[in-house]
């Protein structure tokens, strides 16, 4: 018993400084990213999201500690994030490479980042609602997409807001729209589209992907 008791304990040690690495590792990231944007107005306004839900995180941590896996989901796109608001979500050199390769219209590397929006935390927000509410079954997939589809209409309305109030005249380079009437639209269906995609490889993967496995309870 106190065998097990110990190795517990070990593996939740190594997981926090793991935690404690991939923290350091995305502060000095975004460090780097923020000391010459392209647009400082622009990347003070994308980073309002950094610098809410960072902080959210470290303080519900000793309350909801999300499994490792979530939290790399949740890293990965901050750092697409970071990327975006450097340059800002129009003029991203990997997406006028893109554009120039699949000879599209517009810069994809907004629309991009909302996919990985939905692909990336739908899985987070499946596993905090698994655990703290005990949904199940077909609701515990199907949920979890609709809060990211209600999310996206969300922070599509917020952005709009924010640039009126905030900045006005950078409403068009903080939205990203590119001359898109339908860019929120587009932008809310890039983001299910990717919840609907981690969803399917979830039940494909005989449950590999599922957040009750790879969790403990707290």
């Amino acid at each position: 018993m106190n065998a097990g008791v110990t190795e517990q304990h070990g593996a939740e040690s190594a997981n926090r400084y793991c935690l404690l690495g991939l923290l350091l590792a995305y502060s000095v990231f975004w460090i780097w990213l923020a000391i010459d944007p392209l647009n400082r107005r622009d990347w003070l306004l994308e980073n309002l999201l950094v610098l809410t839900l960072i902080p959210l995180l470290l303080l519900t941590y000793r309350r909801f500690e999300f499994s490792f896996t979530s939290y790399c989901l949740i890293g990965l796109f901050l750092v697409i994030h970071a990327v975006g608001a450097h340059y800002t979500y129009a003029d991203v050199p990997l997406g006028y490479w893109l554009q120039d390769l699949w000879g599209l219209s517009r810069n994809p590397f907004d629309r991009m980042a909302h996919f990985a929006y939905g692909a990336l935390l739908v899985y987070p927000i499946r596993e905090l609602l698994v655990r703290q509410t005990g949904v199940r079954g077909w609701w515990s997939s199907a949920l979890p997409v609709c809060i990211v589809l209600a999310q996206s209409g969300f922070f599509e309305v917020l952005e709009a807001i924010v640039a009126m109030i905030v900045s006005p005249e950078l409403g068009a380079i903080y939205l990203g729209t590119q001359g898109d009437e339908w860019d929120a639209q587009h932008d809310m269906a890039a983001a299910l589209g990717g919840s609907v995609l981690t969803m399917c490889v979830a039940f494909a993967s005989s449950g590999a992907l599922k957040p009750e496995a790879n969790s403990s309870p707290q």
